[in-house]
């Protein structure tokens, strides 16, 4: 035996197995049925983080489209600037402004990991800004939703519809 790892396969449905490791032996009939479930699941598997990308996406241009058509609905909740103030109007339009790019890119697939990074800080500071002006709410859990969807998405590795190099 050689002092490296060695590779065995099975002839169980290419099950591979390492040196050092155990064998556990299901029945035929079992092993079929769970591995033929496994492989469903590994086919699905980057179409889900595809469809959790385009929804994060589609809630990104849902939040930046309101923020841009009507930035005064928006202004109370700048924190530490009056919602009167010209600033704050500003500020939500910049906001507005950055959700839309980050929406568009996750939709279209552009560099999405990075994107989910961007848009999970965006929502952190949201939801920190929300906690601070409001205190706790529904609309924090939901931003809360959101940022868990951004990180999801974010420490995904396989997706289909990327256009990426």
């Amino acid at each position: 035996m050689s002092t490296t790892n060695e590779i065995k396969t099975l002839g169980v449905s290419g099950a591979t197995t390492y040196a050092g490791t155990k064998q556990v032996n299901r029945g035929s009939k079992r092993s079929t049925q769970t591995s033929s479930f496994d492989d469903r699941i590994d086919t699905l598997a980057p179409w889900v983080t595809t469809l959790g990308r385009l929804i994060l996406g589609l809630v990104l241009a849902w939040f930046g489209y309101h923020e841009l058509a009507v930035p005064k609905l928006w202004t109370g909740y700048v924190p530490f600037i009056s919602p009167a103030s010209q600033v704050a109007q500003i500020l939500v339009l910049i906001h507005g402004v950055i959700l839309s790019i980050l929406a568009v890119g996750l939709i279209i697939g552009i560099l999405p990991r990075t994107l989910a990074a961007i848009a999970a800080a965006t929502m952190l500071e949201v939801v920190i800004s929300l906690t601070m002006t409001a205190g706790l709410s529904d609309l924090v859990l939901r931003d809360v939703g959101v940022l868990g969807l951004a990180l999801s998405v974010m420490a995904s590795r396989h997706e289909r519809l990327v256009l990426e190099s």
